[in-house]
């Protein structure tokens, strides 16, 4: 059999179709025309014969993976921002860099977390539900009554790309900006955002009318808000989360939503996707929550950026140079 003349790069989900045919022109490229999920088994045995892995959020890429890997991977080039799927401190152990694709995604999921801010307290999708049904009467001057975010707090968790993005638009809004962050940004960036730093997240929660979930999954960031720190919330405020399921204590927020002591969530992810808690279902007809399947991400223009991404990773580091988005252990 002749030997392969060029590094071969596995991609494990299907991708937009400009981003696949560009890999072709380039690599010599295995796809998944399907779009089925691969087990662990077949990621396994992916990384085996791969010189370049291309995973998805969804695909578990870890220690055991990593183990069972050929001598000829080098490359993980993770398609997402996040790399909480990927045992980052394993591949570096083996001498494989990872690398991700940062900052495309920043402004489409602003977009959506400053459409949940939206929705949850003005009730968008409970109105749609009684159009759909057939329920609606007519116009009432005390039907329907959501609450106005013009004026109201708005407590940030996590300021980087995205955080900032969200505080953008929510000033537009005429909301007061809060976060709290491992590291306080820049003044510049305070001042620019008028935004208020929290170093302590209990006293933050405490004081805000909407708290908007966007920082990374870490294993220091999973079930930052427990129940302990859920149950600071007023009843009348209202939760996001655009970023990952497993930095709340989802039983916990659920709880505290059915006994009315949080008034609503916002939710695009959630700790054990796909699943989604039943409760949470139940919350949705009611119009307590509103929830949505993982599309805070979900354009055209983001996934053919973050695949370009991917793309000039692979290039950079096929060409011996370091790749540009390149994770460190240090960094996760």
């Amino acid at each position: 059999m002749a030997k392969r003349k060029q590094p071969l790069v596995v991609v494990t989900r299907k991708l937009p179709d400009s981003v696949e045919t560009r890999m072709r022109e380039l690599f010599e490229v295995e796809l998944n025309p399907d779009d089925r999920p691969m087990t662990q088994a077949e990621l396994a045995k992916a990384a085996q014969r791969a010189d370049v892995l291309v995973p998805t959020v969804t695909d578990e890429i870890d220690a055991k993976v990593i183990e069972q890997a050929g001598s000829g991977l080098k490359l993980i080039a993770n398609f997402g921002n996040g790399v909480d799927n990927i045992d980052v401190i394993a591949a570096h152990k083996r001498g494989i860099i990872v690398t991700n694709t940062p900052g495309v995604l920043t402004e489409d999921t602003a977009d959506m977390t400053m459409a949940l801010i939206l929705a949850v307290p003005r009730r968008l999708a409970e109105g749609l539900e009684i159009l759909e049904h057939g329920k609606w009467n007519g116009w009432s001057p005390t039907w329907m009554l959501g609450h106005r975010i013009w004026g109201k707090s708005l407590g940030i968790i996590g300021m980087g790309r995205i955080g900032q993005a969200v505080a953008r638009r929510a000033r537009a809004f005429g909301m007061a900006i809060h976060y709290h962050n491992r590291r306080r940004v820049a003044p510049k960036i305070e001042e620019a955002l008028e935004a208020t730093y929290w170093e302590s997240l209990d006293q933050m929660l405490a004081r805000m009318d909407i708290v908007s979930v966007n920082c990374p999954h870490t294993p220091g960031t999973y079930h930052l808000l427990s129940a302990r720190r859920l149950k600071l919330m007023r009843p009348e405020a209202y939760l996001v989360n655009t970023a990952r399921g497993e930095v709340i204590d989802e039983k916990a927020l659920t709880q505290l939503i059915e006994a009315g002591k949080i008034a609503g969530a916002g939710l695009d992810v959630f700790e054990h996707e796909p699943a989604v808690n039943p409760k949470l279902l139940k919350l949705a007809r009611a119009g307590k929550v509103v929830i949505l399947p993982h599309m805070g991400s979900a354009t055209v223009e983001g996934r053919v950026d973050m695949g370009e991404k991917v793309i000039i990773n692979i290039r950079t580091f096929l060409d011996g140079h370091k790749p540009p988005d390149r994770v460190l252990p240090s960094m996760v």
